[in-house]
């Protein structure tokens, strides 16, 4: 899951990027209103949190910019104002959920489950290719009933695969897609990564066609039939 955080307090997103990493979720972070409506329209994210009180476009202003044109990711609100009045407006702008600061980081945590749950909720349960399977609501994988125990880059890179079936993935690809836009590493950090994925999936008496290289242009998942 990759998430888009508008926040000006440059100590509050550092705090909040390395709690929200730990979760294995991407984070992408930006300071201002503007550079957040820009980041939404370079990139698809799954939510997004932002600050009611911005430069340049307040969270309020950027809310009511996303709904108007259209975009229906969730987004949860994060302010220092907790006045009833306040929340209302806030939610008016087309906010899903609206916290005030300071917040019990549990409490953050599982309103940002609830939202994507929510936003996920027609979604299948798992993901399955042939003998392997993949709940990302568990962070559960196994190969024919055997349980794999993979690194939280190793599985986002697997849940990648399988979303996309037989479509070639380039290195740069995954590397935009699961890791975050400032501390990007270079492509052989990817090649590494598949390597461990092909070694815990031939444990588990996988082929070691599964994960398939087509060589000079990326990855994906080979099937028997």
């Amino acid at each position: 899951m990759r998430l888009l955080l508008v926040e000006d307090d440059i100590q509050l997103a550092e705090s909040l990027t390395e709690v929200l990493e730990a979760q294995r979720y991407v984070v992408d972070t930006v300071k201002d209103g503007e550079s957040g409506w820009s980041q939404m329209q370079l990139m698809d994210y799954d939510l997004t949190l932002m600050d009611v009180t911005l430069p340049y476009l307040d969270g309020l202003q950027l809310c009511q910019r996303l709904r108007s044109h259209g975009y229906q990711l969730p987004v949860l609100m994060l302010t220092a104002r907790d006045t009833s009045q306040d929340k209302v407006r806030g939610l008016d702008s087309g906010a899903d959920a609206y916290m005030v600061k300071p917040f019990n980081l549990s409490e953050l945590l599982a309103q940002i489950r609830a939202l994507l749950r929510r936003g996920n909720s027609q979604s299948a349960p798992g993901l399955v290719w042939e003998k392997l399977s993949l709940d990302p609501s568990t962070y559960e994988v196994s190969y024919d009933r055997q349980t794999l125990r993979l690194t939280p880059k190793e599985f986002s890179i697997l849940e990648l695969l399988m979303h996309n079936g037989r479509r070639v993935l380039s290195r740069a690809f995954i590397l935009e897609s699961i890791w975050s836009m400032k501390s990007p590493p270079d492509e052989e950090t990817v090649k590494a990564h598949i390597k461990g994925l092909r070694n815990k999936l031939k444990a588990a008496g996988a082929p070691k066609t599964l994960i398939e290289t087509v060589h000079g242009v990326g990855y994906r998942l080979w099937a028997q039939s």
